[in-house]
């Protein structure tokens, strides 16, 4: 590594789990998280708590809309008329935005949620659709997507200010998309989620079938990943161990 100091963010997606204290576990080790708000669960109880654990822990704020599929958690491509699917956008980033208002809290970022998050790094009309909401609803704030990915892309393209994620526990398929969870290996061992952190953060690279450059601004951690507290704790105590500096962007 470098003798400069690498900042790097740390996010988890949150208040997915209201039946456990599992984000006031995870919450202290990580610099930014991503709030369900309703698509794919949550509501504005689930939400109101994660953005006050958010402010007592200085954890910057995004939401975390979906396709609005509860039945499927929001990871398949769901069959929706694109006005039906912008409003559906719209009113979970405002209940979030809302919440945050009332709790002297501001909105940070926006990081779509599973299938819509996956379709997007593919799809740039869908990129574009995402990109127009956010512009009509809160355009002071930022956009999290894939890295080198077609949101990526749009965003760029019209002036949008993008942070581009890695994952610390998904597996990468050859043209840097993350491999489907319905395949085996698409989420990693705990053993080489640490492994995978490195290279990303300091190597600049992930291993697909062959090792992809790869220039990110933020990790995610799946609060859902097996360990996700410990896996938290692991790899913000590695990084800190390597000169990195662990911030909101």
């Amino acid at each position: 590594m470098s003798a400069t100091i690498r900042t790097i963010d740390l996010n988890a997606d949150l208040g997915e789990h209201p039946d456990s204290d599992l984000d006031e576990q995870i919450m202290p080790y990580i610099s930014s998280c991503n709030i369900a708000c309703g698509g794919h669960v949550g509501n504005e109880t689930t939400v109101r708590k994660t953005v006050r654990l958010a402010l007592k822990h200085e954890v910057a704020i995004g939401a975390h809309p979906s396709y609005p599929d509860k039945e499927n958690f929001g990871r398949k491509v769901m069959l929706i008329q694109l006005g039906d699917l912008a409003a559906s956008i719209k009113d979970q980033i405002e209940i979030v935005q809302r919440i945050c208002e009332e709790e002297g809290a501001s909105l940070h970022h926006i990081k779509p949620h599973g299938a819509l998050y996956n379709q997007a790094a593919k799809d740039p009309f869908i990129s574009e659709l995402i990109l127009k909401v956010i512009e009509e609803v809160c355009p002071n704030t930022l956009w999290m997507g894939l890295a080198n990915s077609s949101s990526e892309r749009v965003a760029k393209r019209r002036g949008y200010t993008f942070i581009s994620e890695g994952f610390a526990d998904r597996q990468y398929e050859s043209d840097g998309t993350l491999r489907s969870r319905t395949l085996d290996g698409a989420v990693l061992k705990l053993a080489d989620v640490l492994k995978q952190v490195d290279e990303l953060v300091i190597n600049h690279r992930v291993k697909a079938q062959e090792w992809l450059p790869l220039e990110i601004q933020s990790i995610c951690l799946h609060s859902d990943t097996e360990g996700a507290v410990t896996l938290a704790k692991e790899i913000n105590q590695h990084l800190v161990s390597k000169g990195v500096r662990i911030a909101a962007v």
